[in-house]
């Protein structure tokens, strides 16, 4: 079976121009959208009821958040994860495993439908090697290495009974599905799941629906992709802007898939072809996601 090319309206909700937007993460308590701006850096919190947008401006480089059951956020900045107040913007540092890895940091990151928090690291320097490391925080704030070895670590996400991790390595344009234990966060060994062609684009931020399938941006094709839960192409969408980075299911529905974008290292030609890089965008896939998990800690 060929896959299917979505054809269906992808409309700039926000044009916020994010530097490189990152982490969507849909809060139902709030009905708000939650999500970062790495190289801003700051938070954004944007609530499309009313359209209200509210900005953090933070003093270190952001990877990732996640939301806390305790409200509040855990970020993973360049300085390590932190407890993160959106009343006071009070930071609080639970630990920094990459603190010998001055080369590295934090990126990609979420929470596991377990409560726990799982991030990855990248090389940030220009030789871009092999550094990375993926990292589980638990609800008592214990840290874990899980595994390493990886260029850009990206791509995580959950099967809907939380019982498979998906994480993808973008410079090496793969992803992985792994047998996942919830609660102790035991997990298998790496298995492929998907090898992605250049046309596709270098998988980057990724959500999975409640049919089990796995959305990624192809962050270097302009391009949504999702896959089956067996690494099938299913489906994909063209998109009106040149570098979607992460996708996230939200709305009272949960029928609404949001994705940032980035303009940092865009050319004159692509900004001018595409004026609403770094903004948030929208669109009506037909199928709906899973709730976002808080963090327990």
């Amino acid at each position: 079976m060929n896959a299917q090319h979505l054809d269906c309206a992808v409309n700039c909700v926000l044009a916020v121009g994010n530097g490189t937007g990152e982490s969507p993460a849909w809060s139902a308590r709030e009905q708000a959208l939650y999500w970062v701006d790495i190289t801003g850096p700051s938070v954004h919190r944007w609530r499309p009821a009313d359209g209200e947008h509210t900005q953090w401006p933070l003093t270190a480089v952001v990877g990732s958040l996640g939301l806390r059951e305790a409200g509040g956020l855990l970020l993973a900045l360049r300085t390590g994860l932190h407890l993160f107040d959106t009343d006071s913007s009070r930071l609080t540092l639970l630990c920094h495993p990459e603190a010998d890895r001055p080369g590295n940091r934090y990126n990609d990151g979420r929470v596991a439908p377990d409560g726990s928090f799982w991030v990855g690291t990248m090389d940030d320097r220009p030789t871009k090697e092999a550094t990375g490391r993926l990292y589980r925080l638990d609800a008592e704030h214990r840290c874990r290495l899980v595994d390493e070895g990886f260029v850009v670590s990206n791509g995580l996400a959950f099967s809907p009974d939380g019982r498979v991790l998906y994480h993808s390595d973008s410079r090496r344009a793969t992803v992985w599905r792994r047998r996942h234990e919830p609660g102790t966060g035991v997990v298998g060994d790496r298995e492929l799941f998907a090898s992605i062609p250049p046309e596709h684009g270098r998988p980057d931020g990724a959500a999975v629906d409640v049919e089990g399938c796995y959305w990624s941006c192809g962050v270097s094709a302009g391009r949504l992709n999702r896959y089956s839960p067996e690494g099938r192409l299913l489906a994909w969408a063209d998109l009106p802007f040149t570098h979607p980075t992460m996708p996230c299911f939200g709305g009272a529905d949960l029928k609404t898939l949001y994705l940032t974008s980035l303009r940092d290292g865009l050319s004159a030609e692509q900004l001018a072809a595409t004026p609403l890089a770094g903004g948030l965008w929208a669109l009506q896939p037909g199928v709906a996601g899973l709730p976002t998990p808080l963090y327990a800690g």
